[in-house]
């Protein structure tokens, strides 16, 4: 295989993983590379790999995973066939199997275990080996993925969670063959004590029943946690699913051929029909249909989609026939990128994940010390052999910290989840830390609380036909809201030469051998007495008004209307009865802001700021003690969008815009706002719950383990609800 480009992104799939110690070992491994910087996720089975060095190649990578036995493959790209999906049904299926021949067993296991230890007269000849038979398929069969998982890792020096379980598995098993074999079961007698007392304390040799219940417990957690992991993670195999796999794409003698998606390149013609997916991002140059984009943001109500109108790969025409011209394809689109959003999420790390994966890495060994300090210490206060071996066996199996490894990815994956389909994309955890502390959140207008389709309503000055059309063709090279709607009032714009962007002030360009600006007043200069009223007029309604000029003064203006979004006054709403205060800040014009603010409900308004001014805004809030939020899609929004404490960007913005923010908001609703930080702040809180439990759990439960007051049996239960107990407090976020 060649060599990975460097610096290049690779995600991978992992299986086998089963705790953060196996997360931590591959990451280790992964990062002694040459030129590797890699981070592994737990909950999501999955790595991002960044390499930069051409000596590392994907099959480089992959084979040291495999070294250390887990299976390791590229994650598969947007709109892979679902057919060449990773073997996790297979893997689920064998510990299903595992599962039920354990827990088969295991009951009998228990139940003779139990009546022969507290009545002998019960007792028949051979019964010690019919239970070593009962239990031998448990802990050889069951057990073993738990047993090879822990040889691969001392084979190459590591230890995990799954070392300690084996290790307590084989230890109970030995000890009591030996004991069978010994003959030393049918010479103990039973002391007179309660049910209970025998639960909490076992008396006798024979363990035989711990090492069953700790396999079957074990592989019981294991498998409820990987079906809701699996679950969990449905959002992102969700997402990539909806990706078109093949494209009908019209030829120049205007018939259609088929041919895979991956075909399609940037500028090619595809037809889409009624009820297809549409195949890539493009632009429609014919038809009209309303296309159902709910799978992709969430949104329940289907658009209209006309020419001229941008589209998105994976969403779905319903009503009638689009020919659309791709303009990204493959990884470029949108769908592409949420994905990686997605995936982005996962791989970043919180920094208590790290001291968990940091304390996962020498836990194990501690916990062997402690075991093997806890057998001398009962030993020599006198508790005998099997007195010093249970409560030593209780250590190895209540110490596996598999609650704390899953504590932070698992609430991780189920709110990347929970956001992928709400339209709310989360970038890392940067952005569920800084959520609960913020207080105050900033709103563009244009584009964000307005739709940002502004249409021309009327041209000022004595030559309007002029006026718009060298505004039309200096703003040709602009992207902003007011340049589409100046650029499609004119139907064919003349090309513009020297284009200069002036962000936040307008635009500057040659129009056919005249210098041409377009933008604020104060780029050209005062506004003639002949257009002060009716300028005036225009401002006062709430409109827009873009000053044209050449010639050293303002020759005109073009005057646009943009409506507000029907859901931003709920937005606004929302975001104040969650104690949050909202502010307008815009480069318009008062007028025009506090128009728009008055419609929305909100009282503070900024207007008329570069985006210098806005950053300063921002700076000062912050040094006077607030935590803001910024709301932006525009290109002039992505300094401040990366200045904020948080930055929000709505998905219809520019790449400037989403780059630059931590959580991207897919959905045309701003009632996604106050839902994406009710979602961050509700997934930080379930990862302090779950952390809390995690620790609280081994904290209270290694000491009554090493005073003899915890039945290695229940040891192992109560270390399978732990993990159960986190993946079900995560799992209540799926329901926000």
């Amino acid at each position: 295989m060649t060599a990975v480009v460097s610096p290049a992104v690779l995600d991978l799939e992992i299986g086998g993983m089963s705790c953060a110690a196996c997360a931590s070992r591959i990451e280790r491994r992964l990062n002694r590379l040459d030129g590797v910087a890699a981070t592994v996720d737990l909950a999501g089975d999955s790595a991002r790999v960044v390499i930069d060095s051409p000596d590392v190649t994907t099959t480089t990578v992959v084979d040291t995973v495999a070294k250390l036995g887990y299976t390791a493959r590229p994650a598969r790209p947007v709109g892979a066939d679902p057919s060449d999906a990773p073997a996790d049904d297979a893997e689920l299926r064998d510990l299903w199997r595992r599962l039920v021949v354990a827990a088969a067993l295991f009951l009998p296991v228990a139940d003779l275990a139990l009546v022969m230890t507290a009545v002998p007269s019960l007792r028949f000849p051979g019964w010690e080996l019919v239970l070593a038979l009962l239990a031998a398929p448990v802990v050889g069969w069951s057990a073993w993925p738990l047993h090879r998982r822990a040889l691969a890792g001392l084979r190459h020096g590591t230890t995990s969670m799954d070392t300690l379980v084996s290790l307590g598995i084989v230890a109970a098993t030995v000890w009591s063959v030996g004991a069978v074999l010994g003959g030393s079961v049918a010479s103990v007698e039973p002391a007179a004590a309660s049910t209970w007392d025998l639960l909490l304390h076992p008396a006798g040799p024979v363990y035989l029943e711990v090492a069953a219940g700790v396999t079957t417990f074990v592989l019981a957690g294991r498998y409820v946690e990987r079906r809701a992991r699996r679950a969990s993670g449905d959002a992102l195999a969700a997402l990539a699913r909806l990706a078109a796999r093949d494209v009908a794409v019209l030829v120049d003698d205007g018939t259609e051929t088929r041919m895979p998606v991956s075909a399609l390149a940037v500028g090619m013609r595809f037809v889409v029909r009624p009820g297809e997916k549409i195949a890539a991002d493009g632009r429609v140059v014919a038809g009209r249909s309303a296309v159902d984009r709910s799978m992709l943001t969430g949104e329940p109500v289907p658009a209209d989609a006309e020419v001229g109108d941008a589209v998105v790969g994976g969403t779905v025409a319903v009503s009638g026939r689009l020919v659309v011209e791709a303009t990204a394809v493959g990884e470029a689109t949108a769908l592409a990128g949420m994905v990686r959003l997605v995936r982005d999420a996962r791989a970043d790390k919180a920094d208590v994940q790290r001291l968990v994966d940091r304390i996962s890495a020498w836990f194990v060994p501690a916990v062997v010390v402690l075991a093997l300090a806890t057998a001398l210490g009962w030993w020599f206060a006198g508790a005998g052999a099997s007195g010093a071996f249970s409560p030593a066996l209780a250590v190895l199996v209540i110490a596996c910290p598999c609650a704390l490894g899953l504590a932070t990815p698992m609430a991780m994956v189920v709110a990347s989840g929970r956001g992928a389909r709400r339209g709310i994309f989360l970038k890392g955890h940067h952005a569920l830390e800084t959520s609960r502390r913020v207080d105050t959140v900033v709103l563009d207008k244009t584009g964000t609380l307005t739709t940002g389709r502004m249409t021309v309503v009327s041209v000022l000055g004595s030559a309007p036909d002029l006026v718009l059309e060298r505004a039309a063709a200096v703003e040709r090279g602009s992207e902003h809201a007011i340049a589409s709607a100046v650029v499609s009032s004119v139907p064919v714009p003349a090309e513009p030469e020297d284009f200069v962007a002036l962000p936040g002030l307008g635009a500057r360009a040659v129009v056919s051998g005249v210098a041409v600006t377009v933008g604020r007043p104060d780029l050209v200069g005062e506004v003639p007495a002949s257009l002060a009223a009716e300028w005036a007029t225009a401002e006062e309604a709430g409109h827009t008004v873009v000053a044209v000029g050449w010639d050293a003064r303002v020759q005109g203006a073009v005057v646009l209307a943009d409506e507000v979004k029907l859901s931003a006054a709920p937005a606004v709403a929302a975001l104040k009865q969650a104690g949050l205060h909202p502010v307008l800040l815009s480069g318009d014009h008062e007028r025009a802001a506090r128009h728009v603010a008055d419609a929305v409900g909100i009282d503070e308004v900024v207007a008329g700021v570069l985006p210098e001014g806005k950053l300063a805004f921002l700076a000062a809030r912050r040094a006077a003690g607030a935590v803001v939020a910024m709301v932006g899609d525009g290109v002039n929004d992505g300094p401040a969008l990366a200045a904020a404490d948080l930055g929000l960007a709505v998905g219809s913005g520019t790449d400037v815009a989403l780059d630059a923010a931590d959580v991207i908001l897919v959905r045309d609703d701003l009632t996604a706002v106050p839902e994406a930080l009710a979602l961050a702040r509700a997934t930080h809180r379930t990862i302090r719950v779950n952390l809390g439990w995690a620790f609280g759990y081994n904290v209270a439960a290694i000491p009554l383990a090493v005073a003899g007051l915890l039945n290695p049996l229940l040891a192992g239960l109560a270390m399978a609800l732990s993990s159960l107990l986190v993946v079900t407090s995560s799992l209540r976020l799926r329901g926000r």
